[in-house]
């Protein structure tokens, strides 16, 4: 389990350490490093997705370690409330930025022709929090030209916490 301190409330998070071990290690291993204090929820879609974990509250994105394998194809669906690796057109691209699902995404799931992105995780506690990031107003700020949230949503904090 994990728990994302963020300015606008706290986020509890399984991580499914059994149906995604190479994600979950990934996602793990930048919270035990803290990688995500001080980042930002930089993209916000209101009836899609948050995305965050990759760039500091001035904008800048942070050096990652090297990518890891998409694991899409885990059975695990793009639901509600699932956390998913998110990555570029390369489906092997994912390092430390994710996403949560604000419903229930099945483009996002593998299917024939399309790779899809890897759940790792589902939000167990504070899908509240997600939902007040969700509806955080949204433009253009630092290399964004849409989708940043105008009043900057923060991880201050996150922790590995146990079960």
């Amino acid at each position: 389990m994990v728990v994302m301190h963020t300015n606008l409330g706290d986020i509890t998070i399984q991580v499914f350490e059994d149906q995604a071990p190479k994600s979950a290690a990934n996602f793990l291993q930048y919270v035990r490093d803290g990688f995500y204090d001080g980042t930002i929820f930089h993209r916000v879609i209101p009836g899609f997705v948050i995305q965050g974990g990759g760039f500091t509250e001035d904008y800048r994105q942070k050096k990652t370690r090297d990518p890891i394998v998409n694991e899409a194809d885990n059975g695990l669906k793009n639901d509600r409330g699932t956390l998913s690796m998110a990555r570029t057109s390369d489906p092997n691209s994912a390092t430390s930025q994710f996403f949560v699902n604000l419903t229930d995404n099945a483009p996002l799931n593998p299917s024939r022709g399309n790779a899809g992105y890897a759940v790792f995780g589902k939000v167990t506690d504070g899908m509240d929090v997600v939902d007040k990031i969700a509806a955080t107003p949204t433009g253009s700020a630092g290399p964004f030209r849409q989708d940043a949230p105008q009043d900057q949503v923060v991880i201050e904090t996150a922790e590995v916490v146990e079960d």
